[in-house]
């Protein structure tokens, strides 16, 4: 296994529109992903994701709904997020019949400079994370979906 690109696609019933909120707005990040998260969703907006009280750095890199959220999570105070020193993750959204389809992609394992037994770690330890937290999203999602 190469360990470079982490890959997840998920159809969701629900408009693109919602989904990238669900993906983007730290206040519904909170109910599918993450225990804290506070962040402007704009493009350089920087910030924390917390799981069970450890928090993690955060910072917007793309923002251009309904179509595409990104960032780099993961990189050490006082740094700022770049190639090298964090994880990049995209979340793609296209419609999809009266859904979305959201394709999910992680990168830079590879980047960090890390040996091979820490990269495979990480990048199993982000695909068990992925595969626990991915199918949430389109509960909430439909959750919101409804209320709008």
């Amino acid at each position: 296994m190469d360990y470079g690109t982490l890959e997840r696609e998920i159809r969701i019933d629900a408009t693109p529109d919602v989904v990238f909120d669900v993906v983007s707005n730290p206040e519904h990040v909170r109910e599918w992903w993450s225990d804290e998260a506070d962040y402007p969703a704009d493009p350089g907006g920087e910030g924390h994701l917390g799981f069970g009280g450890h928090q993690v750095r955060f910072t917007v890199v793309d923002a251009i709904p309904p179509k595409l959220f990104s960032f780099r999570w993961a990189h050490a105070e006082g740094e700022t997020a770049a190639p090298g020193n964090s994880f990049l993750v995209v979340f793609e959204l296209e419609p999809d019949g009266t859904g979305t389809r959201l394709r999910m992609t992680e990168t830079g394992f590879r980047e960090r400079g890390w040996d091979e037994a820490k990269i495979a770690a990480e990048y199993t330890d982000h695909a068990t994370g992925w595969d626990r937290f991915l199918p949430r999203l389109p509960a909430h999602a439909a959750k919101i979906g409804a209320t709008r």
